[in-house]
C-alpha cells in the first residue's frame, strides 16, 4: 500500500472510488464533477490517496474553506485493513498543522461510516441536513488522539 498527496491526475480513479461505494452513496454521481474535485484538491484544500498495485482503492480530502472534511471513501472490498484510519491520519495532521479551527463532517447514521467515526474519537454534535449525523473534531482533541 502507498499512501501520498492526491494530484488531479487521480481525480478518474478517485471518481471510480466514490462510487464504488455501497453506504453514503450519491443519490446523483453527477452531482459531484471532476471540476468540483479538482477545486478542493488544489484550491479549497488537499487529499490524499492510498494505491494497491497501482490503482488508487481510497481518498480523503479536507477543505479549509468550509473547515469539513468533504470526503473519506475506501473500496468496500478492501475495508477494515487500516486505510481509511491511514488516510484520515494523514488528512487531519495536515488540516490542525493549517488551522486550529475545529473540522466538522457529516455521515449517513446507522452505517459503517458512522461506527469508524465513533471510534476514531469524533463527538457527534448534532445533525447535518435532514438525513446526516455532522460530526466535530477539534484541534485539542485530535492532539490528545495522536499523543502529540
Amino acid at each position: 500500500m502507498i499512501f501520498r498527496e492526491a494530484l488531479v491526475d487521480d481525480i478518474k480513479q478517485i471518481q471510480i472510488v466514490r462510487n464504488s461505494v455501497t453506504e453514503n452513496t450519491l443519490s446523483n454521481p453527477a452531482l459531484v464533477t471532476d471540476e468540483d474535485c479538482k477545486e478542493f484538491l488544489t484550491v479549497r484544500g488537499k487529499g490524499w490517496v492510498c494505491e494497491v498495485d497501482q490503482k488508487i482503492v481510497g481518498f480523503s480530502i479536507a477543505d479549509l474553506v468550509e473547515n469539513n472534511i468533504w470526503a473519506l471513501f475506501v473500496r468496500p472490498d478492501l475495508e477494515k485493513q487500516g486505510i481509511g484510519k491511514q488516510l484520515q491520519q494523514l488528512m487531519l495532521d495536515w488540516y490542525f498543522n493549517q488551522t486550529n479551527t475545529t473540522v466538522w463532517l457529516g455521515t449517513s447514521p446507522n452505517t459503517r461510516a458512522e461506527l469508524f467515526y465513533r471510534k476514531s474519537g469524533w463527538a457527534e454534535v448534532g445533525a447535518h441536513g435532514k438525513d446526516e449525523i455532522k460530526f466535530e473534531m477539534s484541534h485539542a482533541e485530535w492532539t490528545a488522539i495522536r499523543g502529540n
